[in-house]
């Protein structure tokens, strides 16, 4: 049995990262600021004794003995981490410095929960690791985007002046149940919108295209690359390369729910990317990972949890 530490582990992916932890046997230790996590994602866990709730920002050090970190602390939709982008670039590098700090001196290992936005607007696709990405430093999304690409570097210089193991999960969209019914990302937008009876909401003309992957096979990933031989570090894009436009997302979404909800139309927001579509060959031939849940059986399970909360 493992004692991890998850920083954000009251957030969408967090809390889903830490169940999965729970029920492989191991221990937990879960530091969040509730900033964007929510302590009703770990409600459901009751008093377990395998699980640690501390109130902690990642601003700050904290000492405790654990056998790894994932690092998850950070606002992950452009809502949020563009209310107060200084707090964004502060948990993401200041958190970061502060965990492999804590990685360094207990000497564990540390994974960091990447994301591609690195890969900013992409001038190719699929996009591979090896792409240094095209980013706005300036933009509005650039606190989140540069923030992750700073932790990046962070984690590589920790692994090449102190030999700490690290591992850069570069983590593509993710939907599924517990994510915030106001989370401002197209999947749970497209959701709430639809079982209210609302326009379906697309900015700029709809075939912008991402790729979906469903939470569980997305916190499979995370721990297959966690679990991997200390010589493999990372990035690994962890995602769905199954493409789709908003257009067929909004079809889909009003497929799922029975909707007979419009859609509407608006402005794009500025240095929103056009493609996003992973390249997971060394997902695939590394970790032996990939995804296995389709959109529309994702969509249909997320949908009853989404029910329960609009």
């Amino acid at each position: 049995m493992k004692r991890w530490l998850v920083t954000g582990g009251a957030g969408f992916l967090g809390s889903h990262l830490s169940d999965a932890l729970l029920r492989r046997g191991d221990s937990v230790v879960v530091i969040d600021d509730f900033s964007t996590g929510n302590r009703k994602n770990l409600e459901h866990l009751g008093e377990s004794k395998s699980l640690k709730i501390i109130e902690h920002d990642v601003f700050f050090p904290i000492d405790l003995d654990v056998d790894g970190i994932f690092n998850l602390a950070s606002p992950a939709s452009p809502i949020q981490y563009q209310k107060s982008p200084v707090k964004t670039i502060k948990t993401n590098v200041l958190g970061a410095i502060n965990m492999l700090e804590l990685a360094t001196s207990k000497k564990i290992k540390i994974l960091q929960s990447s994301t591609s936005e690195v890969y900013g607007d992409p001038s190719i696709s699929p996009q591979v690791e090896s792409y240094w990405g095209n980013v706005n430093p300036v933009g509005i999304r650039s606190c989140y985007d540069e923030g992750k690409r700073v932790v990046e570097t962070l984690f590589f210089d920790y692994h090449r002046q102190y030999g700490l193991e690290i591992k850069i999960a570069r983590i593509f969209n993710t939907y599924g149940p517990k994510m915030d019914v106001n989370d401002g990302r197209v999947v749970s937008n497209f959701l709430a919108q639809a079982i209210n009876g609302q326009p379906l909401t697309i900015y700029g003309d709809g075939l912008q295209t991402r790729s979906f992957c469903y939470v569980d096979d997305l916190i499979a990933g995370l721990i297959a690359l966690m679990d991997s031989p200390e010589s493999i570090t990372g990035p690994i894009n962890i995602g769905n390369p199954n493409e789709f436009t908003m257009l067929d997302l909004a079809q889909k979404v009003l497929q799922v729910t029975n909707s007979k909800s419009k859609i509407e139309f608006r402005a794009l927001p500025s240095d929103d990317p056009k493609q996003r579509k992973p390249d997971i060959a060394l997902a695939r031939n590394l970790l032996g990972w990939e995804p296995k849940v389709e959109l529309t059986e994702g969509l249909e399970r997320m949908l009853s949890d989404f029910r329960s909360r609009v």
